[in-house]
């Protein structure tokens, strides 16, 4: 299967569950090229854009994982070739 570059917007609105993700997104090291998290204090949020270089099957596992989590919403955007 080919490798796609692409985007994925992570907002955590229960900042509880950062350690999860983190640990998640460590154990997907090998797919994220970069990574800029920004704390939103006044709304009590976090967002995360990650730059990934993956198959769409490995892409898929990184955000279903990260899906699963309540509080965790996920979206993805990658290139067609």
């Amino acid at each position: 299967m080919d490798k796609r570059i692409g985007v994925i917007g992570i907002v955590v609105e229960d900042i509880h569950k950062s350690a999860e993700v983190n640990t998640i997104l460590h154990a997907h090291a090998n797919l994220i090229i970069g990574r800029m998290g920004v704390p939103y204090k006044e709304k009590n949020i976090s967002v995360i854009s990650l730059l990934i270089d993956g198959t769409s099957d490995e892409v898929s596992s990184l955000t279903g994982k990260l899906g699963k989590i309540a509080g965790i919403q996920v979206k993805s955007a990658l290139t067609k070739v």
